[in-house]
């Protein structure tokens, strides 16, 4: 037999012996042993990287005078009953923090407040929505 291939008698000197532990460093535990071989992420954060590189975000749409004098009108109609507080659904853009573009989002909620200076709308939970980034409104 070659010196690469042993026989379980070339051990026979050894197979006895007591293993040895340290008397210094604490014993590992079997998940600390095999985290030592686990594979090493050199790359962290390349994932997440790659994931927000291809996130799609939506371009904002530009409403043109028709949309905007239909909810000019809609607007109109909520602030002249505020005091009920309206159900409303509405469609806003939400610009992204990360990248060009952003999100269009629907909700649905009752209308608090409508800010004609600020150009925002307040709902009852305390949401606000620029006016001017509103696309849809349903009453």
């Amino acid at each position: 037999m070659d010196s690469y291939h042993k026989n379980e008698s070339d051990y026979a000197d050894i197979m006895d012996r007591k293993h040895h532990q340290s008397a210094t460093r604490p014993h590992m535990s079997m998940a600390e042993r095999a985290a030592q071989f686990s594979p090493f992420a050199a790359l962290t954060g390349y994932e997440a990287l790659i994931q927000e590189a291809g996130r799609e975000t939506e371009k904002r749409i530009e409403p043109d005078e028709n949309l905007k004098a239909e909810l000019d009108e809609k607007f109109k109609y909520i602030s002249a009953r505020i005091a009920s507080a309206p159900e409303v659904s509405l469609t806003y853009f939400q610009k992204d923090d990360r990248k060009d573009g952003g999100v269009y989002r629907t909700i649905r909620g009752r209308v608090k407040k409508i800010d004609f200076l600020k150009k925002t709308v307040i709902m009852t939970d305390g949401t606000k929505i620029s006016a001017e980034e509103i696309i849809g409104l349903e009453l």
